[in-house]
């Protein structure tokens, strides 16, 4: 069977990554591309890499009542689906009505929030440009909501707007595209998210249009991926991306998808969750028992927002108690050791 390139997502790339570095040791307008250089380049302090995109949030500020956004509870189970099975053609390839029995035992649960693709899986629609508006619409029926996901700190050649990414990497001085994520995942690369000559700038043009799409299709939330360049450094990405430069980055996406009327995740880039847990709606997380981080993210149960964890690699029996205890209190699941995010396996904890 051929594997479904949106099986090529962060988690393993992240997980290579991390490998590699251990052994070494709402519409409102965005700027757009062709601007002036900024002053946010790579180091560039806090106050100037701000002051370059400060367009984008005073922009969107406001644009969106927080009473018109959804929020889930703390606790809301979840599934990670963002390859699509052909028996749900239906339904976007998206198996809607899936209920498992939980490591805690007892009758089969049912998702009340599912994190899928923006398009339908090509295996299922036959193209890669179908929004989900079919899945989404299922999901609703049966009463849960729809999270949307969207690669914003990486740019796939399998993507229909790729063309427009490698169209201005060119003719801007080859300064968008980096590395890939791994020799692995060479469909996946790096996006240099500094404004020298306003990638930025252009990168957030096109998360804004890729927004838009969610919302049309009736998404409640997005999920950014790939928003921690400035944790893997030039060595795994290509560009050095600094610390500020990934708040302004991240903290624009935030701005953007509220101004849609979407809720937002922070994707992982846990050293700034005391920086960013204020501007993003909840979280998702991928290993963060397999690498001994969870603490990290109880900043975000601790204002009332929920976490949404995956593990790939560790057994639930090993992660299952600890995510449902008092102390963290995550919706904690268990999805493929491959990485592949199909309808099943799928083990929620509670």
């Amino acid at each position: 069977m051929q594997v479904n390139p949106l099986s090529l997502r962060s988690a393993p790339l992240r997980f290579v990554a991390r490998l590699a570095v251990a052994t070494t040791v709402v519409l409102a307008p965005i700027a757009a591309s062709g601007t002036a250089a900024s002053a946010a380049t790579a180091g560039a302090p806090a106050s100037t890499a701000a002051a370059s995109t400060a367009a984008v949030s005073s922009a969107t500020a406001g644009a969106a009542t927080s009473a018109a956004l959804w929020r889930p509870p703390v606790q809301s189970r979840w599934q990670y689906q963002l390859e699509g099975n052909p028996t749900y053609a239906s339904t976007g390839g998206i198996d809607v009505g899936i209920c498992v029995t939980p490591q805690t035992g007892g009758a089969c649960v049912r998702p009340t929030v599912f994190d899928i693709d923006l398009y339908v899986d090509a295996a299922v629609a036959g193209n890669n440009t179908t929004p989900n508006t079919a899945a989404v619409k299922a999901i609703h029926a049966r009463g849960a909501k729809a999270i949307c996901y969207i690669d914003a700190g990486s740019i796939e050649d399998f993507r229909p707007d790729y063309q427009q990414f490698l169209t201005w990497h060119k003719s801007h001085g080859n300064s968008l595209l980096g590395k890939p994520f791994s020799d692995e995942f060479p469909n996946e690369r790096w996006a240099n998210i500094n404004n020298d000559k306003g990638q930025r700038d252009f990168l957030l043009q096109m998360m804004k249009a890729r927004v838009a799409k969610c919302a049309a299709a009736g998404f409640d939330g997005v999920e950014f991926d790939v928003v921690h360049a400035h944790e893997e450094g030039a060595s795994v990405t290509g560009w050095n991306v600094s610390a500020a430069t990934q708040l302004v980055y991240n903290r624009a996406l935030a701005d953007m998808a509220h101004a849609q009327g979407l809720s937002v995740a922070l994707k992982n880039d846990l050293s700034q969750i005391p920086d960013l847990v204020s501007s993003f709606d909840y979280a998702v997380n991928e290993e963060c028992f397999q690498f001994d981080e969870c603490d990290e993210l109880k900043r975000f149960v601790q204002a009332g927002k929920p976490v949404f964890q995956v593990e790939y690699k560790t057994s639930p029996s090993n992660f299952c108690t600890k995510a449902n205890a008092a102390t963290l209190n995550f919706n904690a699941i268990k999805k493929a050791s491959d990485y592949s995010l199909k309808n099943q396996p799928y083990k929620p904890c509670r």
